[in-house]
């Protein structure tokens, strides 16, 4: 446990405060910071704040994070990137009134699917699994359970980064903390674990 596999990691658009210390991360977005392509609000974003380290073939990792949502599409969880055009976020987005489990997969543009949950608050968990052509999209309930939200396509298996995201599309100041990451083989039976 804790975030000894994110040590060596890299920031993919720094933000204006953070910290990395023993088993936590945390961090302060900048302004009007984001990651999307295009669909429906037509504008292109690539400059939320990611903390990343490589990743090649199939893998599961999962992200253990909390954050201080208050303002519109204020988010935080675990991003899989290829390149601008070509990845995958995954955690909670703050949309009206809700604390969403959220997942923006972009092969080009982005889509987003989301599960409303009334304002949760205290750690979450969401866990992201890889495996040829697909990618299997996972967040904890309550109770501890993974609940599947997602089996998507995913077809670019280049090598890619893996790691925690957090943005703040409508201000400055977001604060978000990690305080575990996982990254390992893909599990057995993804969709059913």
């Amino acid at each position: 446990m804790g975030l000894q596999q994110l040590q060596g990691g890299a920031w993919l658009n720094p933000p204006p405060q953070w910290s990395f210390e023993g088993d936590q991360l945390a961090l302060k977005t900048g302004d009007k910071t984001d990651f999307w392509q295009e669909t429906h609000y037509g504008f292109h974003r690539d400059d939320g704040h990611f903390w990343h380290v490589p990743v090649d073939g199939d893998f599961t990792a999962t992200l253990r994070f909390e954050g201080e949502y208050e303002s519109l599409y204020d988010q935080a969880g675990l991003m899989l990137r290829v390149d601008a055009k070509n990845w995958v976020k995954l955690g909670i987005e703050h949309a009206d009134g809700m604390t969403n489990f959220s997942i923006v997969v972009t092969r080009g543009r982005s889509d987003w699917s989301v599960v409303a949950q009334p304002q949760i608050s205290g750690p979450q968990a969401v866990r992201l699994t890889r495996i040829g052509n697909a990618i299997i999209a996972h967040y904890k309930t309550p109770s501890g359970a993974w609940q599947l939200m997602r089996l998507a396509d995913f077809t670019d298996t280049r090598a890619a980064q893996v790691g925690p995201m957090a943005c703040s599309p409508e201000r400055a100041g977001f604060r978000a903390h990690f305080d575990d990451f996982q990254l390992g083989p893909p599990m057995d039976k993804p969709l059913h674990g």
